[in-house]
Order: C-alpha cells, then sequence, then structure tokens
C-alpha cells in the first residue's frame, strides 16, 4: 500500500524550507551556500535597524514551511506549527511567511510542541487566504491524552493537541486516516505507520497516555500516530521530513528507503530525539546506522539535543551537516 502511493509522488525542481519554530536561535555561525542564515532572510524581507525585536525567537518545538517548486507553480505545506501562538506568529512576521499561499497543513504527532500552535496557525492562514478551508492532515491517534511518568510513579499530563471538531471551526479541512497518502497534486508523500524494525530504537519509555474510559494510565513508549512526509527532488532523490522520531530515525529512514525502492534517499531533516537519559543511549548506534543510507545532507532539528549533534559532526563535515535554527532557509 505505502510503495505503491509512493510510486504516485511527482519529482519537484526544488524544495526551500523555511524554519518557522525551532528550539534553537543561530543567526551568525557560517553556514554552506544553500543554506541562508537568519540575518540574510530578516535583510531580505525589509530589515534595516537590527534589534531584539526585529528578530525570532526560539521556543521548544518545531514549525517548518516547505516549498516545492514545480515550473512555475509551487506548492507550500506547513508542517507543524510549535508549541503555542507567540513565537509562530512572531516568527512570521518577522520572516514573511506567506499563510495566504499556504496549500495544507500537516501534524506530525500527537504533542503539544508541534501542535500546540496550530490555532493560530489556522488564523493566520484562513484570514490570509480569504477564509478558505486548507486540507489538514492527521489521524485519529494524536488526539489521546498523554503524559510523562516520572521516577516516582506520578504522571504529569501533557497539554491535549486541540480536537478534530474544534479544529475545524476555526477552518481547518480535516483529513484523518492512518493510511499512507499522497497529496498536494501527488507532490508530497505522508506516511502509514511506521515499522519498527531496529533493535535499539524503542520510542519514549516514560510516555503514557490516559485509557479510552479515563480510568487509568497506560504505557505508550512508541507514539504509533508519528508520521513523516517525504518529496522527491528531481536529479537528488528523497528528502525525508521527520519531526520527532519517537520511532527512531533510523526506522524512519528506512520505511522511506522501502517505500520508494529505486529512488534514493537525499536527505533528512528534522528532530531526531537523541535527547534525554531515556534515549541518549542509542546515539552510537543512531550514527553508526546513518552511513547506511549515503544522505547528502542530514539537517538536525528541535529535540536531537546537542551529545547527538556533537557526535554527528564528528562524523559528517559542514557540506552534509547542518543543524537548523529559526529563520534558516535551506534549499534542496
Amino acid at each position: 500500500m505505502s510503495a505503491t502511493v509512493a510510486r504516485t509522488v511527482k519529482p519537484v525542481d526544488a524544495l526551500e524550507i523555511s524554519v518557522l519554530v525551532d528550539n534553537v536561535t543561530d543567526p551568525l555561525s557560517t553556514l554552506p551556500k544553500d543554506v541562508k542564515g537568519e540575518n540574510a532572510v530578516l535583510r531580505d524581507k525589509g530589515l534595516r535597524v537590527t534589534s531584539g525585536h526585529a528578530r525570532c525567537c526560539a521556543n521548544h518545538g518545531l514549525s517548518l514551511v516547505i516549498t516545492a517548486r514545480i515550473g512555475s507553480d509551487i506548492q507550500i505545506l506547513l508542517f507543524d506549527a510549535g508549541p503555542e501562538a507567540y513565537t509562530f506568529a512572531r516568527n512570521g512576521d518577522r520572516l514573511g511567511t506567506p499563510f495566504g499561499e499556504v496549500g495544507a497543513i500537516f501534524l506530525s504527532h500527537g504533542h503539544w510542541d508541534h501542535g500546540g500552535g496550530l490555532p493560530e496557525a489556522l488564523r493566520l492562514v484562513t484570514s490570509a487566504n480569504g477564509g478558505n478551508p486548507v486540507p489538514f492532515h492527521v489521524n485519529e491517534g494524536m488526539f489521546a491524552t498523554r503524559g510523562l511518568r516520572q521516577p516516582n510513579g506520578t504522571v504529569v499530563p501533557a497539554e491535549n493537541v486541540m480536537k478534530p471538531v474544534d479544529l475545524e471551526r476555526r477552518g481547518a479541512a480535516i483529513v484523518n486516516s492512518p493510511d499512507a497518502r499522497a497529496i498536494m497534486e501527488q507532490v508530497f508523500y505522508v506516511s502509514g505507520e511506521i515499522p519498527r524494525v531496529t533493535p535499539y530504537e524503542r520510542g519514549l519509555p516514560p510516555h503514557v497516555k490516559l485509557a479510552q474510559d479515563g480510568s487509568a494510565w497506560e504505557p505508550d513508549p512508541l507514539i504509533l500516530d508519528e508520521r513523516y512526509v517525504a518529496a522527491h527532488v528531481k536529479g537528488k532523490g528523497i528528502v525525508v521530513f521527520t519531526a520527532c522520531s519517537h520511532a527512531g530515525v533510523i526506522n524512519v529512514l528506512k520505511d522511506a528507503r522501502n517505500v520508494f525502492g529505486d529512488v534514493p534517499l537525499y536527505a533528512v531533516m528534522g528532530g531526531f530525539h537523541l535527547s534525554g537519559a531515556e534515549v541518549e543511549a542509542v546515539i552510537p548506534d543512531t550514527i553508526r546506522d546513518f552511513a547506511d543510507f549515503a544522505l547528502k545532507r542530514i539537517v538536525p532539528c528541535h529535540c536531537t539535543g546537542w551529545r547527538a549533534v556533537h557526535a554527528l559532526a564528528t562524523v559528517y563535515k559542514d557540506d552534509v551537516l547542518t543543524p537548523a535554527a529559526v529563520g534558516r532557509q535551506f534549499t534542496f
């Protein structure tokens, strides 16, 4: 099923990715020629006097604006919306994000650091597009009540992602399905459930969800509602966008390689969730297995963590490894 869908995805001429929300702000580091830093982006958008008021801000979460170019046409996908309204709106304004041209919204999984900004995203998109509903891709598993079990056994609940009925009231045209699909004129591939095949990627052990009857917290380490997005760039290959990689970034890449068959993987961009006491032990295995994919670009974001980025930097040079930061623009 997934491989059949992947074969329908149309190659695009180029992808341009604007980092709207991320954990890191880094306007000063030097970058490869196909990556534009926040300072250059802001100058392009009209900045003449630099100040704290003019800059983007970081927050714990992720949101990417992915623009696919096909000849003179474009398709813009909003990939997640960060943790809350302020960061999303502030950075969108500073970066000149074309909200009125967003053709669809994709939520990667049901955690607040990716979905807390969705109401504001819908407000900005629909107010800029004349009030038209925007396709919004989810699956039912994203709307469970979740939390993290602490060492003493107590559970700290997490803020829920807004329910589909409430998102619809704000202008979302909900597409609620667990299945793989090609969206936006067959330009983007949305995965189905990601197979867990590596022996070491075991999700997030303390993660729990509330039972349907509300009676108790149940183990939920695998976070099976997580999905990724991919696109095929002509002459390069498949670019994979993974928001948190709770499935394990190697599992994500293995699935993408399987469903796209003969088309090589070119790049991966997203959170690799290799930070935190529960998962940092798998960093060496993950770095080792990255080599199997011969990726030309690796762009860690959000929850990857400095230890994993440092480990990657001992293996990959700047022409392959470029961490994300708020306001950066990547071109593939």
